[in-house]
């Protein structure tokens, strides 16, 4: 099983003046959530943070299951809180953009850039206001009324397709 030590790879440094979009998880709580975002952004070559705690050891079998023999191939980083991934960020120009069920912004309608962090809370609560306040933007994957969430997975992949759609930055 991987460590999650940070890897020097091409998202690790940045190409044509700008870092890659990126996918980062709050403190995320259910391994299989985790484990297919990996693998989504594995196979979509985007670079995922993981904002710890997780609520569960990162050797649990079903983030393995979820992300099967993709482990190899995707680009990640475990922080260990939010300060230590903000530290990260701060130098970059990239905003974070966070996605959330409070926002009103329809999520089609965000003009995305090339290097957004898109930030996903945890599956239970999401994330703090102080979290929210530090965001550059907020938005929404508009839902019939009485739903209360997607699941976290589903979003982070509707959410990625639209901003490398809108960007051009599918593989090829």
């Amino acid at each position: 099983m991987p460590t999650g030590n940070f890897r020097l790879t091409k998202h690790s440094l940045p190409a044509q003046g700008a870092y890659p979009m990126r996918i980062a998880l709050y403190q995320p709580e259910i391994a299989g959530n985790l484990g297919t975002i990996l693998r989504t952004c594995a196979c979509l070559d985007v670079p995922v943070d993981i904002i710890e705690p997780c609520g569960f050891p990162f050797s649990d079998r079903s983030l393995r299951r979820a992300g099967m023999d993709y482990f190899d191939h995707v680009d990640f980083t475990r922080h260990a809180d939010w300060d230590a991934f903000r530290a990260s960020v701060d130098s970059r120009e990239s905003r974070i953009i966070l996605l959330s069920s409070k926002a009103d912004a329809p999520h089609f309608e965000f003009a995305y850039r090339q290097d957004d962090i898109l930030l996903f809370g945890s599956e239970g609560s999401g994330v703090p206001l102080t979290v929210h306040e530090q965001c550059d933007g907020r938005i929404t994957i508009p839902m019939r009324p009485g739903m209360r969430s997607l699941n976290l997975a589903v979003s982070a992949g509707m959410a990625l397709g639209e901003a490398l759609r809108q960007t051009g930055r599918f593989p090829k």
